[in-house]
């Protein structure tokens, strides 16, 4: 398979890099907090340096936590509403659609363009899994949920608010 360049990410963008690394090392591991098959083949294709990332491993504990208790609170969701719909908010590589796929549920991945079309060269948009290519400040995004109307939502947010300023973070809660 070739390998993917990430051409045209900023370094917030770039930021992707780093929890699709730490769950792909992690999963490598016979004790793991998190499985992520998946993030081990997407490491694999693409043509980056993640010396950068490496660089956080004291993070890695950190990240995996709240990676892991973000599947949790969607399974539990899940588990409630089966066919409930997730709007994973800056979804960079995440992959938590396949991690936590029950066969109902809908799931949308928001980012900016640029992330977006790599997300689309690596992860195959299914009927029930979707990408929406816009700034989560540019409120247009809404428009792709108009047909869960009546649907029972979440929201994740995992470590993306913090590239926003305030006002944009309370404009979008």
């Amino acid at each position: 398979m070739p390998a993917h360049t990430i051409r045209n990410l900023n370094a917030v963008s770039q930021t992707l890099l780093i929890p699709l690394y730490f769950r792909a090392m992690e999963s490598q591991r016979p004790d793991a907090l998190i499985r992520d098959p998946k993030a081990v083949e997407l490491v694999g294709q693409l043509d980056v340096d993640f010396s950068g990332v490496q660089r956080l491993q004291d993070e890695q504990v950190n990240y995996l936590l709240r990676m892991r208790e973000f599947d949790r609170q969607a399974r539990a969701f899940l588990a409630e509403y089966p066919a409930g719909v997730i709007v994973d908010l800056g979804c960079g590589l995440d992959t938590r659609f396949e991690r936590l796929d029950n066969g109902h549920m809908e799931w949308y991945g928001l980012d900016l363009p640029e992330v977006i079309e790599l997300r689309q060269e690596l992860l195959a948009e299914t009927p029930r899994s979707h990408f929406i290519a816009c700034s989560v400040l540019d409120l247009s995004w809404m428009d792709a949920l108009s047909g869960q109307a009546g649907k029972p939502i979440l929201f994740l947010a995992e470590a993306m608010l913090v590239y926003l300023e305030e006002a944009g973070v309370k404009r979008l809660v």
